[in-house]
């Protein structure tokens, strides 16, 4: 069972591409491509962090190599976090990092979305979108995420971090704030499956099993006897449960 500080300290194999989508400096994502048995998927994983610059894309580097090991295009995204932007901006990013990502021809169309903590409310908001930049997105996987906002806010997850992240308290903008939030937003237009692990004292599993129960057709798989990091990472048994997820929810095996 990894702590923070040792999933923020190991070091992955460096991407084999680090480019652009926007002009800012935290407008860019990393690229890994399959190291064997290519799939025709492209994974996008959106890090976690509490939506705060503190912690960025970096980290997420082991739980990229893993999944490039089995067979998959790998893109993790940064973005602005609260403090350099916070919602909508964020939000915007991820869109525009989505668009840009679908529209490389030497990636696999098909995506399958994966956000940790802060990540697993942007990619479940995303699942509830129309937008034209989520139209290549088949699934969505939230791991130990801040799904439920307004929970995530009740009992000040982050010291603060759903304030931060909105700019208000969800009184001073309840409309911008049911906006926001994924367990407002009803039936996702994708599956989507919430994976959390029992041990969580970052992000209790109650989040996600408020999520699941508000917004029909999603499903959840409690992890038993893992926290907030095990999920991310490739040497804790439950990372196992997260790639064979993300396996099933890529539907077609190889290329």
């Amino acid at each position: 069972m990894a702590s923070a500080l040792d999933l923020l300290h190991r070091v992955a194999p460096p991407p084999d591409e680090t480019t652009p989508y926007g002009p800012l400096a935290d407008q860019l994502y990393d690229l890994r491509r399959p190291r064997s048995g290519a799939r025709n998927v492209t994974v996008v994983i959106v890090h976690g962090g509490f939506w705060r610059p503190a912690t960025d894309r970096t980290h997420a580097g082991p739980q990229a190599e893993a999944l490039a090991e089995a067979g998959f295009h790998v893109v993790v995204v940064e973005y602005r976090r609260a403090e350099r932007g916070g919602w909508p901006q964020l939000r915007d990013d991820l869109l525009t990092a989505l668009e840009t990502v679908a529209a490389r021809d030497d990636l696999p169309s098909d995506i399958v979305l994966v956000g940790h903590s802060a990540g697993g409310h942007l990619v479940t908001w995303l699942a509830a979108q129309q937008a034209p930049e989520a139209r290549a997105v088949l699934a969505a996987v939230s791991l130990a995420g801040c799904v439920d906002l307004h929970r995530v806010f009740a009992l000040d997850l982050g010291n603060g971090a759903a304030q931060a992240l909105m700019g208000s308290t969800p009184e001073q903008d309840p409309q911008a704030w049911a906006a926001a939030d994924p367990a407002l937003l009803g039936t996702p237009r994708i599956p989507v499956v919430a994976i959390h692990g029992d041990r969580d004292d970052v992000v209790p599993v109650d989040i996600s099993r408020r999520y699941v129960a508000a917004a029909p057709g999603t499903t959840t798989i409690t992890c038993s006897g893992a926290d907030h990091f095990d999920l991310v990472d490739p040497q804790a048994p439950a990372f196992r449960i997260v790639l064979d997820t993300i396996i099933e929810l890529a539907g077609d095996p190889t290329a």
